[in-house]
């Protein structure tokens, strides 16, 4: 009776093999820093910002170098009073994806959360913005860089500032400088609540 062959799909690849693989993709030794915003306002807020944390911390080519402390807020654009407060962070990242890989998995993530697009300022169990991209400036509708209203946006400044303080937002400066111009009223620190930076 013959012995039974091993299936070579279950061999470790060798080590030499990763190397030269690694070695003829250059983005592997080229990653750039982002900056990525997360807010919900449905559901349970702090453990879908860290499910949402978690889930970009798993994709390949992207590390979760540091996350931010958590505000609240109220929503933007909306009735005061029509809907629940934010949760809000922000994490830097180091990524090897280009800006529309960063995206799609931006946006599945949110789809992970049941992310439902309805209407334009809605209440959401997860938002997941793209704020920056290395110093990259684009004008392309699908992902406009830095994010358009960044700016203006003490929930998006304010967590920024706390892990990042000599952030540069391309095209308008200073994050402390911003911060310092619109204020952060209705941007409230929560020190009992804490994302945990992925292991």
């Amino acid at each position: 009776m013959k012995p039974t062959q091993s299936d070579p799909t279950v061999q470790p690849v060798p080590a030499s093999v990763v190397a030269t693989v690694d070695a003829a993709d250059t983005t592997l030794s080229n990653p750039r820093w982002a900056v990525l915003a997360f807010g919900a306002n449905l559901g349970n807020r702090l453990e879908t910002l860290q499910g949402a944390v978690d889930a970009l911390a798993d994709t390949p080519g992207l590390r979760v170098k540091a996350v931010s402390p958590v505000y609240e807020t109220e929503p933007w654009g909306v009735e005061p009073g029509s809907q629940p407060s934010y949760l809000n962070a922000v994490a830097l990242v180091r990524t090897t994806l280009p800006p529309s890989s960063l995206l799609e998995r931006a946006q599945a993530v949110e789809e992970a959360f049941h992310r439902v697009r309805e209407e334009r300022w809605g209440a959401r169990t997860l938002d997941v913005d793209i704020i920056t991209y290395a110093d990259a400036v684009s004008e392309d509708p699908v992902l406009t860089l830095p994010h358009p209203r960044a700016h203006q946006r003490a929930f998006v400044l304010a967590p920024w500032h706390d892990v990042d303080p000599e952030a540069q937002l391309p095209g308008h400066g200073s994050v402390a400088d911003l911060l310092t111009a619109i204020g952060t009223e209705g941007v409230t620190p929560r020190v009992d609540l804490e994302l945990r930076l992925p292991e």
